[in-house]
């Protein structure tokens, strides 16, 4: 499949192909948007040449994907945009679904914190290196992760303490 990159994309797939070619894994394009996947181990290094070397300056999300395969179950995604080139840039790694660890990106981007607080929220993905890892929405000693595929759709009885859906007497 012949891929049709902008010339800020090419630059940037040459330019991690050259770099990082022990991390560099592929490079597609869905719906009009560019997705390259590197290696979980190089995504600070990664992050850190995108934002100084390619003036992806804007870190605009970070979300997790429940793939729920056998193996790399988890992915990472990371939304970046070039305010210069006018353009994004999806980058994701994947996880297995023991123990899904990567290190924070925090250093690269501060807007990471929320975000993967967030993602290890929902989808119970660790970030090595974080300067505030905390649950972000659920309670701390809640022991389930929402958007993970075999969380079950009405939620687990009794897990959590829920508001009373009678209505005051009047």
């Amino acid at each position: 499949m012949d891929l049709e990159l902008s010339e800020t994309h090419q630059t940037v797939v040459d330019g991690l192909s050259e770099e990082f070619s022990d991390a560099f894994i592929e490079v597609y394009q869905s719906s009009g948007d560019t997705f390259i996947r590197v290696e979980s181990g190089a995504i600070v290094d990664i992050c850190r040449y995108l934002k100084n070397e390619q003036h992806f300056i804007y870190l605009s999300d970070i979300f997790g994907i429940d793939r729920f395969t056998s193996r790399e179950r988890f992915e990472v995604v990371y939304n970046l945009i070039s305010l210069r080139a006018r353009e994004h840039l999806f980058i994701k790694v994947r996880l297995p679904e023991e123990n899904p660890v990567i290190e924070s990106v925090t250093g690269v981007w501060k807007s990471a914190n929320w975000m993967e607080r967030e993602v290890y929220d929902m989808f119970g993905i660790e970030f090595t290196n974080h300067p505030d890892f905390r649950r972000i929405f659920m309670p701390e000693d809640f022991d389930y992760f929402p958007l993970r595929k075999e969380f079950p759709l009405l939620g687990i009885p009794g897990s959590i303490d829920l508001p009373s859906t009678t209505p005051d007497p009047e």
